[in-house]
């Protein structure tokens, strides 16, 4: 028979009945599939302004725990739901899941993969979205969520006016004068980092192989990373979109069962970010966890 400290820490294992319903539909969708399933859900929609929900480093931690002890060849389902975060902690994460899985990365994205998100969709096989689903651009955003690529395209502005009429110096000189040391060379390295790590990704995953990948890789990149075509780092790229420009998009609809698993899955992790503390949700299908709340950190 258990004593007092073994039953509490059954409850404790147990969670919430949050918990117990995500975890029942994470269950759900591996038996439907057969391969190995983790959520990577953020809670910026529901808890915003807090530091911690874009990808980072710590994530790491969460991702170490959840993969530990899986059987790695039946592969892995990341289902993804995140605004995105810091690029070095977003390779660091896709050449670790590399390092586990190999290429055999599926990403599922019921709602959103923003940003960085997008470059860990495109580090995967092949990207399953619903209509109800959308990709981001994948242009850096310097520190204050300013983007590089509008930096980069005010200078180049900046140097044509003055260039061409010598009498715009005095508009342009407190603006370039607010430009930090580097500030230039900075935004050109980090634009040419995001759009040479995903090109990495695409060229040795998605379309490993294939003839003539390249060039499909050069405009799929030249599409999501060119402020001038996305206009803004929030536009929200549907699953239409993406597969146009030539990304490995399968339609959740055309499955019904994976449909409907992929659906209650999601709607049980939004609604534990939304009714918890919880922000962060890193979870395998197992039930082992890695939830970072307002407070702490819980990891069953």
């Amino acid at each position: 028979m258990p004593n007092w400290n073994e039953i509490l820490n059954e409850i404790q294992a147990t969670g919430s009945t949050h918990d117990v319903v995500r975890r029942r539909y994470l269950s759900a969708l591996h038996e439907l599939t057969g391969r190995n399933v983790i959520v990577y859900y953020s809670g910026w929609l529901q808890k915003t302004n807090l530091s911690g929900v874009e990808i980072n480093d710590a994530d790491k931690n969460g991702f170490m725990s959840v993969i530990y002890q899986m059987d790695r060849t039946k592969g892995l389902d990341l289902v993804l739901h995140t605004p995105g975060g810091d690029p070095a902690a977003t390779e660091s994460l896709v050449n670790y899941l590399r390092s586990m899985f190999s290429t055999d990365i599926r990403a599922i994205v019921p709602q959103l993969a923003m940003s960085a998100g997008t470059m860990v969709a495109c580090a995967c096989k092949e990207i399953v979205m619903g209509k109800h689903s959308s990709l981001g651009p994948i242009d850096p955003q310097l520190l204050g969520g300013i983007p590089a690529h509008g930096i980069l395209e005010e200078f180049c502005r900046a140097k044509k006016e003055i260039r061409n009429d010598p009498a715009t110096v005095p508009l342009w000189q407190p603006i370039i004068a607010k430009y930090s040391p580097t500030l230039i060379g900075e935004c050109e390295k980090a634009i040419a980092w995001c759009n040479e790590m995903t090109k990495t990704w695409l060229l040795g995953g998605m379309f490993n192989g294939e003839a003539e990948s390249r060039k499909t890789v050069d405009q799929i990149v030249d599409e999501l990373a060119d402020h001038s075509v996305t206009k803004t780092h929030a536009r929200h790229l549907s699953a239409e979109y993406c597969r146009d420009i030539g990304l490995k998009v399968v339609a959740l609809e055309d499955d019904h069962q994976l449909q409907g698993a992929v659906l209650s899955l999601h709607h049980s992790c939004i609604h534990t970010l939304g009714f918890t503390s919880a922000f962060k949700l890193i979870e395998n299908h197992n039930g082992i966890a890695f939830v970072q709340a307002a407070r702490n950190v819980i990891a069953q």
